[in-house]
């Protein structure tokens, strides 16, 4: 019997999985074992309407037991401590799994590049739980500043600081900007217009890297006409309570909150493999992705980079795919004794939400922003949701924010305000 396992539920776990079972799924001497931490597949393009309040957080997550079905491959939710290259071994949480072929594709982690006080008093923005915590602080944020008379101190509580230029950081950005502009002024009756302040901090000279200069240009003058203030070149050094420091000097950026959306790196899991890695912590894969001196060990998505090969080594969800449908495509190859192919790869185009009714695209060489390019943008992503209820589901939210308000109930009491810090929490005996 063959033992193929697959680590990890991401875009690239899943379609790694789905290639194998396409492929290997009627083979009885085969075995197919997919292992993740969550026992959900994440569309992670809608996160940030998820920090809006437009999209319920369970609408935009699968559970991995449906999308499995009726199918041969086992699923086990569990979290990998360590993998054994030398025993082929892969020691869990809770046990030990021995593999045959196995396809690393743990993802990876957005980096701090050792700045102090990001732990402390940024808020991540990678998994659905940090979408939903980064929601819940915003409202939080509102409700404390709707009640507050001066108005230099709502500013200071209204102003939200993303780290990070990029795809992630721009989406999150401007859909913050809608919440604001659309919902928190015409409900919180203290709150004016002027009182909600964003900021965009990019520590290369532009935005969008990667993006077409066109584009990229578009994306910053839609973003500057609607009041998100963009600095490049801007380094962060340090972040500390309701303030980031930059480098440069002078006086800190006051912000009552910091959402840090700053790059890549590689998976920490992956942090005590005796491989080769690059300047992020990824593992070295050749181009038939796989590890070398390790041919029956395959990495895909976030947590390789390509030997040789920078194109298909951007972070990006297409690429994870693409790795992923090679590397299975070459197991199956290895198992049938015929050669491995290599990966070819470059991004055929890009997509980027600027909020409302607004996004620019790149598909095959076209270009065009705008109302077109939102559509265009609503479209692919409601196609490429997994199953048609999710589809429903998103389709139904983006209909009913047309009418209805967006929820801002919180859920939870946010661990990491200043301002509840200061409050006795109230008995729950009390009369």
């Amino acid at each position: 019997m063959t033992r193929i396992v697959v680590l990890g539920g991401g875009f690239g776990g899943m379609e790694a999985i789905r290639v194998l079972e396409q492929r290997l799924g009627d083979r009885s001497d085969v075995e197919l074992l997919l292992i993740s931490d969550k026992n959900y597949v994440l569309f992670t393009p809608l996160l940030p309407q998820v920090a809006s309040s437009l999209v319920e957080p369970r609408h935009i997550v699968q559970p991995i037991r449906d999308i499995r079905g009726g199918r041969r491959f086992r699923f086990r939710r569990d979290r990998v401590e360590r993998i054994d290259l030398a025993a082929r071994r892969v020691h869990l949480a809770e046990g030990v799994v021995d593999y045959d072929r196995l396809v690393i594709a743990l993802g990876g982690v957005t980096p701090t590049f050792n700045i102090p006080g990001v732990e402390s008093h940024a808020l991540e923005y990678k998994a659905l739980e940090d979408a939903i915590l980064l929601r819940d602080h915003l409202i939080d944020l509102a409700e404390h500043a709707d009640h507050e008379p001066d108005a230099a101190t709502r500013r200071r509580m209204l102003t939200v600081c993303v780290v990070g230029g990029g795809y992630t950081g721009v989406e999150l950005i401007a859909e913050l900007r809608d919440f604001f502009a659309s919902y928190v002024v015409a409900r919180y009756r203290g709150i004016e217009p002027g009182d909600f302040r964003l900021l965009l901090l990019e520590a290369g000279p532009e935005i969008l890297r990667g993006v077409h200069p066109t584009l990229a240009e578009k994306a910053r003058r839609r973003l500057s006409g609607q009041g998100i203030e963009i600095r490049t070149n801007t380094r962060v050094t340090r972040v500390a309570p309701g303030a980031v420091e930059v480098h440069g000097g002078g006086e800190p950026i006051e912000a009552g909150l910091t959402v840090w959306a700053a790059g890549v790196k590689g998976h920490p899991t992956l942090a005590g493999l005796p491989v080769e890695r690059d300047r992020l912590g990824r593992i070295l894969v050749n181009g038939h992705m796989r590890l070398p001196g390790h041919p029956e060990v395959y990495g895909v998505g976030d947590a390789v980079t390509v030997e040789a090969r920078p194109q298909a080594s951007i972070p990006i969800i297409p690429a994870a795919l693409a790795h992923a449908r090679l590397a299975a495509e070459n197991i199956v190859a290895d198992l049938a004794g015929r050669p491995p192919e290599t990966i070819e790869f470059a991004p055929k185009g890009m997509l980027v939400s600027l909020g409302e009714k607004h996004a620019v695209v790149e598909v095959m060489g076209v270009r065009f922003s705008g109302y077109p390019a939102w559509l265009f943008w609503n479209a692919v992503h409601l196609y490429k949701l997994v199953g048609l209820r999710k589809q429903l589901q998103v389709a139904l939210d983006w209909s009913l924010a047309r009418w209805f308000p967006r929820d801002s109930a919180i859920m939870r009491e946010p661990p990491r305000c200043a301002v509840c810090a200061h409050t006795p929490p109230a008995r729950r005996d009390a009369a």
